[in-house]
């Protein structure tokens, strides 16, 4: 039993016009996804999908990316990115795949998962990089998700470790609302996604910065293979 974790699949098994094959790194990435997360995950592991799972635009036309993800193994605890535009209500989503028979999925949203010592937390954060608009209203709710999933992990007892799908640092941009979460609550791990290409990937912050271990967990990053956490 392990614990693993990738972020940014952009499946697009319902929207093939979508496919990210067309960008260096992405060749054939959904038949990567399939035989790599196949041959390294067993039934009793758990894999966080931090954010970016599906290029649809509804539940209903998730269903087809969604039932891929299910049909791999172990469990997964999926948590929200920015291009999520199917992502709705926890209750809604839970209802959804309750009816399609997703056995295997959990929705990471103001809340936790306890896995052996530790507080599985998370949510989408926002941006703190050049070229994306920033929202006050937008990022004072996710800061409270944060705390929020932090806090209920806590009161379990459980150590938490923080998934995320923006990074709170790049490059020279300091997301410092989300950062002063992590700092309050002593977070010493924190796995984020959505940054591409070789050139982006050099500009994140890897490893321990500030007493936290950083880890850029996007799935061209990794090569579409999950990575082991405990």
């Amino acid at each position: 039993m392990s614990l693993y974790v990738i972020g940014d699949l952009h499946l697009c098994k319902s929207a093939p016009e979508k496919t990210m094959s067309i960008f260096s790194g992405w060749e054939n990435y959904q038949e990567r996804i399939e035989k790599n997360w196949t041959e390294l995950i067993k039934t009793d592991d758990t894999v966080v999908i931090a954010g970016d799972l599906s290029w649809a635009m509804s539940l209903e036309s998730a269903a087809a990316d969604l039932g891929f993800v299910d049909s791999l193994p172990g469990k997964k605890i999926i948590l929200k990115g920015n291009h999520d535009y199917w992502w709705t209500t926890k209750k809604k989503m839970e209802d959804f795949f309750a009816a399609n028979g997703f056995s295997t999925l959990s929705i990471l949203h103001n809340n936790h998962y306890k896995y052996d010592r530790y507080g599985i937390c998370g949510t989408r954060g926002w941006v703190n990089m050049p070229g994306e608009t920033a929202d006050e209203k937008v990022l004072r709710r996710e800061v409270m998700r944060l705390e929020a999933s932090i806090k209920s992990a806590l009161s379990e007892d459980l150590e938490p470790i923080v998934f995320m799908h923006y990074p709170p640092i790049f490059a020279s941009n300091f997301n410092y609302d989300i950062l002063d979460i992590l700092y309050k609550y002593d977070i010493k791990r924190c796995y984020y996604g959505h940054i591409h290409g070789r050139s982006a990937h050099g500009l994140c912050v890897q490893n321990i910065y500030d007493g936290i271990d950083f880890h850029l967990i996007s799935g061209d990053y990794l090569q579409f293979i999950p990575e082991k956490i405990v």
